[in-house]
């Protein structure tokens, strides 16, 4: 009787076993890892978007798990932990990998862009144009973006003009912007951007060139009294995804993927970002900050050749087809602002 009651109890678990909704016996987590602070708008509008956009449009057979605040990879190695299937999906700052994307990187120049969705339309339409496909042949691009313009943010120095940087102890955001500081007589100093309230807060730093979004994200508003809105560069960003981890899905799961990468979550993310930037902004109007704003700053008589110094120093260093690249990207502002109006 005792074996006959087995029987049944097992014949009922593989009965059950079979009722069980297919996404339910096949489900898949990714984990997706990224720089920002968990809660920030960031984090919620965009990442945790895209995750539950994923899950509704697989009918639960995919599920994102989102890793914020460089909790599963630092910011410096995300992409490489990417590559290697530590994350399954990744997004960080390309310039956070020295030398890595030096073709990407020539979106960050001045004056290629004035928005992040400026910016995010002729990135993701450079890669999708192929120019900056060998770069990311290691991983599944799934969308790129960019921060919009970083400017000068300090804390007790009012900066007019380049010579106003002499001196000071400033965080670069990239190589390229750190040589400019150099060149000035500046002294530039690398890190993450999470850790820049600490070393300016204890006096590491005097100063910082960030975009809007990141001095409100990273709460730096409360710390700087004087922007000097200059376009120093555009940081470009990326979201890619483990390749062989992409492979290895099935067809109709790989198309939910293909369906939340491209164009459309590039301007997705830009839109977050440019939301962003203008909050960041109006929090420094609002706590009565001093602003100095360098107009058309290319032909301006002391900025204009800093910055095409800037320019020509970068693309010659990178050398091959960059100027192609940044003749490219140029020709690109007129459509993706009209795209974008």
């Amino acid at each position: 009787m005792k074996k006959l009651q087995t029987t049944v109890t097992q014949a009922a678990l593989l009965s059950a076993l079979v009722l069980l909704p297919a996404a339910a016996q096949a489900q898949t987590t990714l984990r997706l890892a990224h720089v920002w602070p968990g809660g920030s708008m960031i984090d919620s509008a965009l990442f945790e978007a895209w995750a539950e956009s994923v899950s509704e449009a697989s009918e639960g057979q995919l599920n994102v798990e989102v890793f914020p605040s460089q909790t599963l990879a630092k910011s410096a190695q995300t992409y490489e932990s990417t590559t290697r299937g530590i994350a399954d999906v990744g997004a960080s700052a390309q310039g956070y990998t020295a030398g890595r994307f030096p073709l990407t990187q020539i979106v960050e120049l001045p004056g290629v862009s004035s928005s992040a969705q400026e910016g995010a339309c002729i990135l993701q339409s450079l890669f999708e144009q192929g120019y900056l496909e060998q770069e990311y042949a290691d991983t599944h691009p799934l969308f790129f973006f960019t921060t919009g313009p970083g400017y000068l943010h300090t804390k007790e120095k009012r900066i007019q003009t380049p010579d106003d940087l002499a001196g000071l102890r400033l965080r670069r955001p990239t190589p390229l912007v750190g040589d400019m500081m150099e060149r000035l007589d500046a002294q530039a100093v690398g890190m993450p951007a999470p850790d820049v309230f600490t070393s300016m807060q204890r006096g590491v730093v005097d100063g910082l060139s960030f975009n809007w979004e990141g001095m409100k994200t990273f709460r730096l508003n409360e710390l700087a009294q004087y922007h000097t809105e200059v376009p120093l560069y555009d940081l470009s960003l990326f979201a890619v995804m483990n390749q062989r981890n992409y492979e290895n899905l099935p067809a109709e799961l790989q198309q939910v993927i293909d369906e939340h990468s491209g164009m459309e979550w590039s301007m997705r993310a830009a839109e977050v970002y440019d939301t962003l930037i203008a909050q960041g902004r109006q929090e420094a109007e609002e706590a009565g900050h001093e602003f100095i704003v360098i107009e058309d700053a290319l032909n301006d008589p002391d900025w204009g050749p800093v910055l095409q110094e800037t320019i020509d120093s970068y693309l010659n260093e990178v050398g091959g087809n960059a100027r192609e690249i940044y003749d490219t990207a140029m020709g690109l502002k007129e459509e993706c602002a009209i795209t974008n109006a």
